[in-house]
C-alpha cells in the first residue's frame, strides 16, 4: 500500500511539472489543466491588457527585463477589476525569481474597530533584488484567476519607474492612496553615514505612513502590513526619519508611503460606518501627494562641538564664580584689614551690630607678640571685642582664648545673664520641642505674632543647631526622594527606548525628529546633552552654599557678634535642597527627553514644583525662621501636588467633575494658607472658628471701624487670592489638556508675585539691594524672557496625536546640532541657577544690621 501510494504521489508532481513546463515555453496558447483553461500572453511594458478570467479560464502574463547594477529601475503593476466581485474577488499573482506578490481585487483592508474598506484599483511597485553581475535579464509572471462563475472584467498595465532612485538633496513628487502605495530606493553615497530623509504634504489628510525597510523582498507597503518591519511614523504634514549606514548592510534602504484607511491615527474622525456591520465600505478617492527628499545629517565633528560647547558654556560660569569669590576676597581683606590706616568703626548712629561701640587703642599681646590695635566696648553689654582678621568681630571668648596663655591678661569673663536670649539658646543643648512645651509658650506666641510691628528677633528666639538640624532634614528628604524616584524612572525610560528600536514604531516618542541627532541607542543624544547645564550650575550653587556655611561655622567659633546677633539668620539648609533640585531636574528631564509623552512628563515637571515650593519657603523662612513649615509637612503637600498632576494627566482631558474638584480644594486651600500667613499660625481650626470670625469682624471692623491690623500682609494675601482664584476659575471653564504646565503655572505665578512683594516690602523698610544681588537680579530677568521665548516655540506637543505633533518641528537652529527647545534647557538652567544666587544674596546688605532693627513682612 506504501509503494503505491508513492507512485500515485510522484505521478500527480510530474504532471504538475509538465504542464508548468509547458506554460513556460508555449506562447499564447490555451492549455487545459484538469477541466480549467490557462491562457498565456507574452507581455510587453506600457501596454493596457484587456480580459476576462471566471473559474475555468485563467490568464497569464510572461514579461522579461534586463536590469544592470549601475542603472535602477523599477517595475510597477497597475490592475482594475471593472466589475465588483467581493465575495469572488479576482486574485493577482506576481511570482518573480526570488519573491511573490499576491493580492485581491477589489482589494479590502481593515481599519479600527475591524472596519472593512474596497478598493477597485490597485497598483503595486516589485521588489528589486539585488543585482550581483553588470547586465541581467529578469523575468516575473502576473497570473489573473477567480473563483467566480461569471466573467469578470480586468485590466492590467505595467510600466517601467525610471524615476525610483532618490539623489541626496534632490526632491522626489508622486501621489498615493491605500491600494497604490509608493517607495523608492536610496544608495548611500561614499563618505556619507547618516541622512535624513524628510517628507512633506500640502494636506493634512488623509493620514499616511512613512517607513524605511532594508532591501528585502517582499516590501511591506499596505496599512495592514507596513509596521511589520523598519522604522515608521505616521504623518500629516511632516515626516522625518534619521537613518544610519550602519543599520543597513547593502547601504541601500526603501523609503515607504502608504497612505492610511482612515484618520483617526492622525487626529482625524472616523468615517461614517453604515448600520450593516462587516460589509466593506468603498471609500472613493483618497489620493495624497507627497514630497521626498533626502538630506545629509549631521557628521561626527558636530556632535563634538555640541558637547564642548555645552561644557564651556557652564565651566564659564565656575571660573567667572571664582573670580568673583577671589574679588570678593582680595577687597574684604584691604578694606578690614587690621593694619589699613584708614580703618575705622562704623558711626554710633548706625544700625549695624558695630553701631554701639566706643573705640578705642590698646596693645595686645598673643603668644610673644605684640600688635597695635583698636579694641572696642559694646556699650550695651559692657563687654570687649577686636575686629577680627576677614573684618568680621571677636566677642570676649575669642579675646580670652587668644591670652590664656600670656601672664599680662587675667581671665575675662562675662556672665551669663548679660548675653541675649539669641545667644542663650546657642548655649544651650535644649532640643526645639523642649522650648515648645514651656508652660508659657502659647502666651509667649500670642504676645509677640500678633504685635502690629514684628522684628526678625522676635521670629529667632530658637536654638539655631536645633533649626540647622531642622532645615538640614529639607537636604536629606530631597536626596532621599531623588534616589527612589529616579531609580524606577531610568530603568523605565531605557524600556521606551528599548522598545522603539526593537519595533521601529516612531510614534512611540514625540521628539523634533527635523533636528534629533541619535548617538547609540539614543534617539535624540542633543535634547539630552542640553540638560547638563541643571546638573553643573546645580552643583556650583551647592559649591556656592558649602563655602558660604564654612565662614559662617568659623564666625560662630571665632563668636562674631554679628554672626550671632546681626542680620538674616543663617541656615543652609533649603539651599542644599534647592541645589540638589536644580540637579535632579536635570537628570530626570534628561530622562524624559530619551523618549518624551504624555506618560511620562511628570518625570520632567515633577521637581520643578520641588523646585518652585522650595524658593517660597526659602523666602517665608528669610523673615520667619522660628515658624516655617517642617521638611516632612512641606515634602507632604508637594507629594500632593505631584499626586493631583498625575490624576490631571489621566482624567483632566474628558471628566468636568475633576476640574470641579480640584477648582474647589485649590480656593480651598488658597483661604487656609492665607489665614495661616496672616495670623502667623496663631489660630485653630475647630468648631468655633465661625464664631470667632465673626467676633472679630463685629468688635475691630464694624464697631470701632478699623481696617486691618497687617496691612502690608493684607494686600499681599488679597493679590494672592485674586491671581488663584482666577487661575481657578481659568481652568474650570476652559479645562487645558496639558494640566502638568497648568499646574506648574499655578506655583510660579505665585512665587513671583511673593518675590515681587518681598522686594517691594525690603526696599520700603528702607533696607538696600547690594551690587552683586541687583546684577543677578537683571540678567535673571533677561535670561527668564529670553528663555520663556524659545520654550513658547513649541517644537513638539503631546497633547496632539505625533502626525500633528510633527507638524510643529524645525530645523536646529544652533551649531547645527540644537533646537530651540535645546536653547530653553540652556537658558532655563542659567536663570534657575540666577534665581537661586538672588534669593542666597538678597539680603547681605543686613549682616550688620542688628535683628531687632530688621522687620518682619
Amino acid at each position: 500500500m506504501h509503494r503505491i501510494q508513492n507512485y500515485i504521489s510522484c505521478r500527480m508532481q510530474w504532471t504538475l511539472w509538465t504542464h508548468v513546463v509547458l506554460l513556460l515555453t508555449l506562447g499564447n496558447q490555451h492549455i487545459g489543466v484538469w477541466g480549467k483553461s490557462i491562457v498565456q500572453w507574452q507581455g510587453d511594458f506600457d501596454h493596457i491588457y484587456s480580459g476576462n478570467v471566471n473559474n475555468a479560464l485563467q490568464n497569464i502574463y510572461a514579461f522579461n527585463h534586463t536590469v544592470s547594477r549601475n542603472k535602477t529601475e523599477g517595475v510597477r503593476v497597475y490592475v482594475n477589476v471593472l466589475s465588483e466581485q467581493a465575495k469572488t474577488p479576482v486574485l493577482f499573482v506576481v511570482r518573480q525569481q526570488q519573491a511573490v506578490l499576491s493580492f485581491q481585487v477589489p482589494l479590502i483592508l481593515r481599519g479600527l474597530y475591524q472596519r472593512k474598506y474596497t478598493y477597485q484599483e490597485v497598483s503595486r511597485t516589485l521588489c528589486q533584488p539585488e543585482v550581483k553581475s553588470e547586465s541581467q535579464t529578469q523575468f516575473f509572471y502576473v497570473d489573473v484567476s477567480t473563483l467566480s462563475g461569471t466573467n469578470t472584467s480586468f485590466q492590467l498595465f505595467v510600466k517601467r519607474v525610471v524615476h525610483f532612485v532618490l539623489r541626496t538633496g534632490e526632491p522626489f513628487r508622486f501621489n498615493a492612496t491605500p491600494s497604490q502605495p509608493q517607495y523608492v530606493i536610496y544608495k548611500f553615497p561614499e563618505g556619507l553615514d547618516s541622512v535624513i530623509v524628510k517628507v512633506t504634504s500640502d494636506l493634512a489628510f488623509p493620514c499616511s505612513v512613512v517607513s524605511i525597510q532594508d532591501i528585502l523582498c517582499p516590501v511591506n507597503d499596505l496599512d495592514n502590513n507596513v509596521a511589520f518591519i523598519g522604522t515608521y511614523q505616521t504623518m500629516t504634514k511632516k515626516a522625518a526619519i534619521t537613518v544610519q549606514k550602519k543599520d543597513f548592510p547593502s547601504s541601500s534602504f526603501y523609503v515607504v508611503v502608504v497612505v492610511k484607511t482612515e484618520d483617526e491615527a492622525c487626529g482625524g474622525s472616523l468615517p461614517y460606518y453604515p448600520l450593516k456591520q462587516g460589509e466593506p465600505v468603498d471609500q472613493g478617492n483618497r489620493s495624497k501627494t507627497l514630497n521626498v527628499v533626502v538630506v545629509p545629517a549631521v557628521k561626527s565633528e558636530a556632535y563634538v562641538k555640541g558637547m564642548l560647547f555645552g561644557l564651556g558654556v557652564f565651566l564659564a560660569f565656575y571660573l567667572l564664580t571664582l573670580l568673583i569669590a577671589c574679588w570678593e576676597n582680595s577687597r574684604s581683606s584691604l578694606k578690614t584689614s587690621l593694619f589699613d590706616p584708614d580703618y575705622s568703626p562704623t558711626p554710633p548712629n548706625s544700625k549695624s551690630c558695630s553701631a554701639a561701640v566706643k573705640p578705642s587703642g590698646t596693645l595686645l599681646c598673643v603668644r610673644g607678640r605684640c600688635v597695635q590695635v583698636v579694641v572696642a566696648v559694646d556699650q550695651e553689654f559692657q563687654f570687649p571685642f577686636i575686629p577680627a582678621e576677614n573684618g568680621s568681630i571677636l566677642g570676649s571668648e575669642a579675646i580670652t582664648d587668644s591670652m590664656t596663655s600670656d601672664s599680662t591678661y587675667g581671665y575675662m569673663e562675662r556672665p551669663l545673664e548679660t548675653v541675649p536670649r539669641p545667644r542663650i539658646d546657642s548655649l544651650s543643648s535644649i532640643e526645639e520641642d523642649e522650648y515648645d512645651t514651656l508652660a508659657d509658650i502659647d502666651s509667649d506666641k500670642n504676645v509677640i505674632r500678633t504685635k502690629k510691628y514684628l522684628y526678625v528677633s522676635d521670629l529667632a528666639r530658637k536654638d539655631k543647631r536645633v533649626l540647622s538640624k531642622k532645615y538640614k532634614i529639607y537636604f536629606w528628604n530631597i536626596a532621599t526622594i531623588a534616589v527612589f524616584y529616579a531609580l524606577p524612572v531610568i530603568q523605565l525610560v531605557i524600556t521606551y527606548q528599548t522598545v522603539v528600536n526593537i519595533t521601529g514604531n516612531q510614534d512611540i516618542c514625540y521628539y523634533n525628529f527635523l533636528c534629533a541627532h541619535p548617538l547609540g541607542v539614543l534617539s535624540a543624544f542633543n535634547n539630552i546633552l542640553s540638560n547638563l547645564g541643571y546638573i553643573m550650575l546645580g552643583l556650583l550653587f551647592l559649591l556656592i552654599v558649602l563655602q558660604r556655611e564654612i565662614l559662617h561655622k568659623r564666625a560662630l567659633l571665632r563668636n562674631d557678634i554679628c554672626a550671632l546677633e546681626c542680620g538674616i539668620p543663617k541656615h543652609f539648609g533649603l539651599f542644599y535642597a534647592m541645589g540638589t533640585a536644580l540637579m535632579m531636574e536635570g537628570l530626570l528631564s534628561a530622562c524624559y527627553h530619551v523618549c518624551p509623552n504624555y506618560t511620562n512628563f511628570q518625570f520632567d515637571t515633577s521637581f520643578m514644583y520641588m523646585i518652585a515650593g522650595l524658593c517660597m519657603l526659602k523666602l517665608y523662612q528669610k523673615r520667619h525662621p522660628d515658624i516655617n513649615a517642617s521638611a516632612y509637612s512641606a515634602y507632604a503637600c508637594l507629594a500632593l501636588v505631584i499626586f493631583f498632576s498625575v490624576l490631571g494627566v489621566v482624567f483632566g482631558k474628558d471628566y468636568i467633575v475633576f476640574w470641579a474638584v480640584f477648582s474647589f480644594i485649590h480656593i480651598l486651600a488658597t483661604l487656609l494658607l492665607s489665614i495661616q500667613l496672616y495670623y502667623m499660625g496663631r489660630w485653630k481650626l475647630d468648631t468655633g472658628i465661625c464664631r470667632r470670625i465673626i467676633h472679630v469682624i463685629y468688635t475691630d471692623h464694624i464697631r470701632q471701624c478699623s481696617g486691618p491690623t497687617y496691612i502690608d500682609r493684607m494686600v499681599l494675601l488679597i493679590m494672592g487670592n485674586i491671581v488663584n482664584w482666577s487661575l481657578a476659575a481659568y481652568g474650570l471653564i476652559l479645562r487645558p489638556k496639558d494640566f502638568a504646565s497648568y499646574l506648574l503655572a499655578i506655583g510660579i505665578c505665585n512665587l513671583l508675585l511673593y518675590f515681587a512683594f518681598y522686594i517691594i516690602m525690603k526696599l520700603r523698610s528702607g533696607e538696600k539691594i547690594k551690587l552683586i544681588p541687583l546684577i543677578c537680579i537683571l540678567f535673571t530677568a533677561v535670561v527668564w524672557g529670553f528663555a520663556l521665548f524659545f520654550f513658547f516655540q513649541g517644537l513638539s506637543t503631546w497633547e496632539k496625536t505625533p502626525a500633528e505633533s510633527r507638524e510643529h518641528n524645525r530645523d536646529c537652529i544652533l551649531l547645527d546640532f540644537f533646537d530651540d527647545h535645546d536653547i530653553w534647557h540652556f537658558l532655563s538652567s542659567i536663570a534657575l541657577f540666577g534665581s537661586f544666587l538672588v534669593l542666597l544674596t538678597l539680603d547681605d546688605d543686613l549682616d550688620r544690621v542688628q535683628r531687632d532693627k530688621i522687620y518682619v513682612f
